[in-house]
């Protein structure tokens, strides 16, 4: 039996929806040398193009974040290379979410490496101003995570780099919004902890993860952008200096829900099978809660046949409906 005839008439939920979408947002006119300089001398007005505005901008982006955080009584969290950042988060996600408004739950601060310019001084004449090469180079330098509850995507967060060009990205979860949008629309649904186990109009929940394109992000980027501290001024922005996004990491799901658990073990069968011809892999594993972050995933299954004859995966006899997500 092939997969195709497998998913005819036994799944009762289908459905692909993005799932974690991260962007990196950044300002194209500083991405060159020559863009950098005319940021400085034209723009700035400063005689010499210099890197030591590049320090006065990040330190006063650091006070303006603090006196942010303070206003609004935020917790400020020191973030370390070795936590799990949504795990120190969440409790201060989920009391922002108590709430039911969007807001900025908590402001996490850490050291981060970055693609950042940097300077030297060049071999001038000492007579003459001195002038500077502007390169990027990977340094450590300080990231503002600003973690929000937004009504319309739920949990999300967004980065600041406070060092020279100011680097953004941008965190939100498809799934998330979907689900808000669902209930919005009056369409009943049980969710899992980030997908859908079933529906009560599934073509009326595909018709919404679909809905789900790039202006829709781009209108929750610029609404945030317009609350938060940035390093960056409004002269700035009216002067074309500002933040575009582009793709970094973004995950397509597609969750099937089958009538019955023993569908669930004949399809992984299938899959195996009829994709053994690919380069003859001797050894394949199907995965579950693989980590976004490339650490080992939280589960997986026995290591399937070594070669052209696949074994089956071992399931549960239980009556409830079987589940996959790839």
């Amino acid at each position: 039996m092939t997969v195709n005839e497998l998913l005819d008439g036994q799944v009762v939920l289908d459905i692909e929806c993005l799932d974690r979408i991260y962007l990196s947002g950044f300002v194209n006119s500083l991405q060159t040398p020559g863009g950098v300089i005319y940021f400085l001398h034209h723009h700035r007005g400063m005689a010499i193009a210099s890197p030591a505005v590049f320090a006065r901008i990040g330190d006063q982006f650091r006070r303006a974040v603090g006196s942010y955080a303070q206003a609004n009584h935020l917790p400020v969290v020191k973030l370390k290379a070795a936590d799990r950042n949504a795990e120190v988060m969440r409790p201060y996600l989920e009391k922002a979410a108590m709430s039911g408004r969007s807001q900025v739950a908590a402001v996490g601060v850490a050291q981060e490496p970055q693609i950042v310019r940097t300077a030297r001084q060049r071999d001038t004449d000492p007579g003459k101003p001195p002038q500077f090469s502007f390169t990027k180079e990977n340094r450590r330098v300080t990231a503002c995570h600003f973690y929000l509850w937004d009504e319309d995507f739920g949990p999300a967060f967004i980065k600041i780099c406070a060092y020279f060009p100011y680097p953004v990205k941008v965190w939100v979860n498809g799934h998330e919004w979907a689900k808000r949008q669902a209930l919005r629309a009056g369409i009943t649904f049980t969710e899992l902890s980030n997908g859908f186990a079933s529906a009560g109009d599934p073509d009326g929940l595909q018709a919404v993860c679909d809905r789900l394109l790039p202006g829709t992000i781009g209108v929750f980027f610029a609404r945030w952008m317009a609350r938060l501290p940035l390093p960056l001024t409004a002269a700035d922005r009216a002067a074309g200096f500002w933040r575009e996004l582009t793709m970094r990491q973004v995950e397509i799901s597609r969750t099937l829900v089958f009538a019955a658990p023993r569908h669930t073990r004949a399809f992984f069968e299938a899959l195996i099978a009829g994709n053994l011809d690919i380069g003859r892999p001797e050894r394949t594993e199907i995965i579950f809660k693989r980590s976004p972050r490339g650490q080992r995933p939280a589960g997986r299954s026995r290591p399937r046949s070594t070669g052209t004859s696949p074994r089956s995966p071992s399931t549960s006899s239980a009556s409830t409906p079987g589940s996959s997500s790839t």
